[in-house]
């Protein structure tokens, strides 16, 4: 259960992206609550507010990489706001969610246009070489995969637990697949502090869980 202080300091943050946009105080407070009642749904063991909370920080070391700093926090705030492992489209959902709630709040047109295209891009973790902000937001998404290896087991494990409905041989083959798909890839991240100090441990971090995959062990998109 989320502490007070982690409470109070999540939604400090909440206010501070918002401050830009003249937001009325008791509709941030509301936005909020919407936002804490999304991610504390049953069935959500690592898309939850502390997920979001590390997207928020790794986004803040990120920033200057930004075009457009507001935008990528608040794809950040809804970017698994609809989180349905047995569903395939929950970044459109999470992006229809957002243009409703920010266009509610009077954030600008352009500004909610920017925050749909950013979530959308989550789905495949895809970036085009000039999209600095989608750059941003998914190097923040999956900076997990870079952390040190406790953490990551308890990540592998939370995401385990979400998919806790599919049975242990299926879940094995599909999460095998999802992480064969990063390494894989020529770079798991495109901002350049990203892909030079993260890169290493994230690679080190997927091989070992494919290594540990195995009957009686413990899918992300």
């Amino acid at each position: 259960m989320p502490t007070k202080n982690f409470m109070d300091i999540l939604f400090y943050n909440w206010q501070h992206t918002l401050q830009p946009f003249g937001v009325d105080q008791v509709a941030a407070e509301k936005a909020f609550n919407l936002l804490v009642e999304a991610y504390s749904t049953p069935g959500r063991y690592y898309h939850t507010l502390k997920h979001i909370d590390r997207v928020l920080s790794t986004i803040e070391i990120l920033q200057g990489y930004t075009n457009n700093l507001a935008a990528v926090q608040l794809a950040a705030w809804f970017h698994d706001v609809v989180y349905d492992t047995e569903a395939k489209d929950n970044e459109e959902r999470s992006a229809d969610y957002a243009f409703e709630l920010l266009s509610n709040l009077g954030i600008p047109e352009s500004i909610i246009t920017t925050v749909t295209r950013l979530i959308l891009n989550t789905k495949d973790h895809q970036a085009a070489v000039n999209d600095y902000d989608s750059q941003v937001l998914l190097d923040a998404d999956l900076a997990i995969l870079a952390t040190n290896s406790v953490d990551y087991e308890e990540y592998a494990h939370a995401i385990r637990q979400e998919y806790g409905w599919v049975a242990e041989a299926e879940y094995i083959t599909g999460r095998q697949q999802v992480l064969e798909r990063f390494l894989q890839r020529s770079r798991i991240y495109f901002t350049p502090l990203m892909s030079e100090f993260a890169e290493p441990s994230a690679r080190g971090n997927i091989q070992a869980e494919i290594q540990s995959l195995s009957p009686g062990e413990f899918y992300q998109n």
